[in-house]
C-alpha cells in the first residue's frame, strides 16, 4: 500500500470515529420539557408570561405559550410539570467567599457550590481573601479549573494589591489573561488613592473592573456596629456611616480623573447612594452593589448581641435600609451580593465584641428578599438584581429566557414553605437556621445537567 493510501485510510478512519463520538455526545445531551412555568425576566420577549420551554443540551431550543393548542412535541422527552412554578435565569453572585484554599475549615469550592446551587444561583464571583492570597494567575487558574467539576460555574477576582496589604498593585494584566473577571481586595478598603488611581488607570489597558469596599478605617477603626441609637443603648462602639460615604466621594473623584471602571461593593448608607445616583448621571462608569442582609435587616436586629447579625460592612437603620431599597427600584445599585462569609462556631459563639462578623447566606437570600422587599417594588426589579445586573457589570454573556439562549436556569415555588436545617456550607454561622421559610427553588439546569432539589 502506497503512502497516500495509508493517510487516506487513516483520515477515513478518524472521521469515522469523531462522527461516531459527536453522534453520541450529541445523543447524551439533556433534552427537557417545562411544561406552565411563569416567566419573570424582563428581557425576555415571554416576561409575565405562562410558557412550555424545550431545553436541548446547553440551549433554550423552543418556547410556546402553554395556552396555544399546538404545544410542543414531547415524545420521549423528560418533562418537568411547572404549574405554579416561576422560571428565571440562574442567579449570579458576584460577592462570595468560598475560602478555599487556605481555609477549609470554614468552606471549599465544593461545598459552597453545592450552598449556591440550593440558593438557585448558577454562577458565583469569588472574593481573593484566600491563603495564599490569589495574587496571581496561579490562583485564578486554581479556580477555574476546580470550578470544572463542580455543578455550578466559578468564577475568580483577583486581588486588587499584593498580599492584599493595600501596597502595591498585584499583577491585574497576568491575572485577566488567566480569567479573572475583576480585581479587589475583598473585605479590606482601598485607603492608599494612589494605588486605587493606579489600579484604574491599569485596569483601562484591557477594560478591566476595580472593585472597591469603602471604609475610612482611620474612623471606623474599633466599631463593632451601626454608630447610631441602639449602638448606645446597647453600649458597643459605632461605626459612622461617613466612615463609608467620605471613601465613596473620594474615589469617584479619582474616577473622574482617570475614567475606566469602578464598583462599590456592599454599600450601605443613604448618603452614598446619592453619591453614585449623581456620579452615574454624570455619565461616570460607576456600579455598585448592596448585601441582601442589609435589605432584610437593621441595626435593631442587634438587639440581643447576637453575634450571628454582626457583619462588615454593619447593618444600617431603617432609613439607610429604606434607601437602599429606592437604589435598587431605580437602578442606581446595579445587583444584589448573598456577601456570603461563613465563620467557624468558635469564632461566632464568643462575647459580641470579640465575634468576627459574616454570616452565610446563599441559601436563604431570595425567600428572604421576598419577604422583606417593599410592595412597591416588583419581583423582576429584585429578580433583574439577582441574574442581569451582576452579569451585566461584569461583561458576562447575558442570559434569558428566550430561543436559543443558554440554558442557565432556576425554577422557584414562590408559596412552599420549608424549615432551614439542611446546611450545605460547612459553617452555620446563620440567624436563620431552623426558621420556618416561605419560597423554594426546586430546580436549577445549568452545564447541561438538571438538579432537583
Amino acid at each position: 500500500m502506497n503512502q497516500v493510501s495509508v493517510e487516506s485510510d487513516f483520515l477515513l478512519k478518524k472521521k469515522t470515529i469523531f462522527a461516531h463520538t459527536y453522534k453520541k455526545a450529541k445523543s447524551s445531551r439533556m433534552k427537557l420539557l417545562i411544561s406552565n412555568a411563569q416567566v419573570c425576566d424582563f428581557q425576555s420577549p415571554f416576561h409575565g408570561k405562562t410558557c412550555d420551554i424545550l431545553v436541548n443540551g446547553d440551549f433554550i431550543e423552543q418556547i410556546s405559550l402553554s395556552s396555544k393548542k399546538q404545544q410542543i412535541a414531547v415524545k420521549g422527552i423528560k418533562q418537568i410539570e411547572a404549574k405554579g412554578l416561576l422560571i428565571f435565569p440562574g442567579l449570579f453572585d458576584m460577592r462570595a467567599d468560598f475560602c478555599d484554599p487556605g481555609f477549609e475549615q470554614k468552606e471549599t469550592l465544593a461545598s459552597g457550590s453545592k450552598a449556591a446551587l440550593n440558593g438557585g444561583y448558577t454562577d458565583v464571583a469569588l472574593l481573593p481573601s484566600t491563603n495564599p492570597v490569589r495574587d496571581s494567575k496561579i490562583g485564578v487558574e486554581y479556580v477555574l479549573n476546580q470550578g470544572k467539576s463542580q455543578a455550578i460555574n466559578l468564577h475568580a477576582y483577583g486581588a486588587l494589591s499584593q498580599g492584599r496589604d493595600g501596597k502595591e498593585l498585584a499583577e491585574h494584566f497576568d491575572m485577566h489573561s488567566a480569567g479573572a473577571i475583576g480585581f479587589t481586595d475583598g473585605n479590606r478598603p482601598v485607603d492608599n488613592s494612589g494605588l486605587l488611581l493606579r489600579s484604574l488607570l491599569y485596569n483601562k489597558i484591557f477594560n478591566g473592573l476595580v472593585l472597591v469596599l469603602a471604609n475610612d478605617s482611620h474612623i471606623s477603626e474599633g466599631g463593632r456596629m451601626h454608630e447610631g441609637n441602639v449602638s448606645t443603648l446597647l453600649g458597643l462602639k459605632g461605626i459612622p456611616t461617613i466612615a463609608e460615604e467620605l471613601i465613596v466621594h473620594r474615589d469617584i473623584e479619582i474616577l473622574k480623573y482617570t475614567g475606566g471602571r469602578l464598583h462599590f461593593s456592599v454599600i450601605t448608607s443613604k448618603g452614598s447612594v446619592e453619591l453614585i445616583r449623581k456620579a452615574k448621571k454624570q455619565g461616570l462608569l460607576v456600579t455598585a452593589d448592596v448585601s441582601f442582609a442589609n435589605l432584610c435587616f437593621t441595626d435593631e436586629n442587634l438587639m440581643d448581641y447576637d453575634s450571628n447579625f454582626k457583619l462588615h460592612p454593619p447593618l444600617r437603620s431603617k432609613q439607610d435600609q429604606k434607601a437602599l431599597w429606592e437604589g435598587v427600584q431605580d437602578g442606581t445599585i446595579d445587583a444584589i451580593v448573598s456577601n456570603h462569609q461563613p465563620q467557624n462556631k468558635e469564632h461566632k459563639e464568643v462575647e459580641f465584641e470579640y465575634a468576627l462578623p459574616g454570616m452565610i447566606t446563599l441559601q436563604t437570600l431570595l425567600p428572604k428578599l421576598l419577604a422583606h422587599k417593599p410592595a412597591t417594588i416588583e419581583l423582576s426589579k429584585v429578580v433583574a438584581a439577582l441574574t442581569e445586573g451582576p452579569r451585566r457589570v461584569l461583561n458576562q454573556n447575558q442570559v434569558s429566557i428566550a430561543e436559543g439562549k443558554l440554558a442557565s436556569l432556576t425554577l422557584f415555588d414562590p408559596s412552599k414553605e420549608w424549615i432551614y436545617k439542611n446546611n450545605f456550607s460547612k459553617s452555620e454561622n446563620s440567624p436563620l437556621l431552623n426558621t420556618k421559610l416561605t419560597g423554594a427553588f426546586t430546580h436549577v439546569i445549568c452545564k447541561d445537567q438538571l438538579h432537583t432539589l
